[in-house]
């Protein structure tokens, strides 16, 4: 919202009401669903997840849908509905070697523990516009490996095997938080990176 403008009531509600038809669009074509949004704008509802700090699809797409499509728009909305939410816990670190993985790219280390996985990508195509979309044409039947996952340990624990790095102890110190504390400089590494 542009503050440095005032504005009557009216004029303000009637800029909402005008941006809400906008949004809508030609009433004579069926709504999209936020479950549609979900599920096939999938990567910008995970932008929209990460950059507004909030693991919830369902509400990344509904900020989708309501900001119009438009990404920024909508993470300004997760990231203002979340400050209205609770601080109930703090998130444990999950054991990332055990992930399924999706993707797995190095361009440093060529030879990864679990070797390298391209996953769904848009490198390697010609970026040319695919006009069977047009024709509602419906994607190609992808085959499925039904393989085991394979182990694949961090990059960071060959590095402590050999001896050129080490890893960091947990100390027991909570971690920085800048949305409740302003950060002081010079900060701590953790409170340095999450802001």
């Amino acid at each position: 919202m542009y503050v440095a403008v005032k504005g009557g009531e009216k004029a303000i509600r009637a800029a909402h009401a005008l941006q809400e038809q906008k949004r809508r669009g030609d009433g004579r074509l069926p709504e999209l669903s936020v479950e549609q949004i979900g599920d096939q704008l999938s990567l910008a509802v995970d932008r929209v997840m990460t950059e507004g700090g909030i693991a919830d699809r369902e509400l990344a797409a509904l900020a989708l849908k309501q900001a119009s499509g438009d990404n920024v728009e909508a993470i300004f909305l997760l990231r203002a509905y979340r400050t209205t939410l609770p601080r109930l816990a703090v998130s444990e670190p999950i054991n990332t070697a055990e992930m399924r993985l999706e993707r797995r790219i190095s361009a440093v280390y060529k030879d990864i523990p679990g070797g390298q996985l391209l996953g769904p990508t848009y490198d390697y195509t010609h970026r040319l516009l695919d006009f069977t979309l047009l024709a509602n044409g419906e994607a190609p039947s992808v085959q499925q490996a039904n393989g085991e996952a394979e182990p694949t340990p961090h990059v960071f624990s060959l590095l402590t095997q050999q001896g050129l790095a080490k890893t960091e102890e947990d100390r027991g110190t909570p971690p920085d938080d800048i949305t409740r504390t302003p950060p002081v400089y010079p900060a701590r590494v953790p409170r340095a990176c999450s802001s």
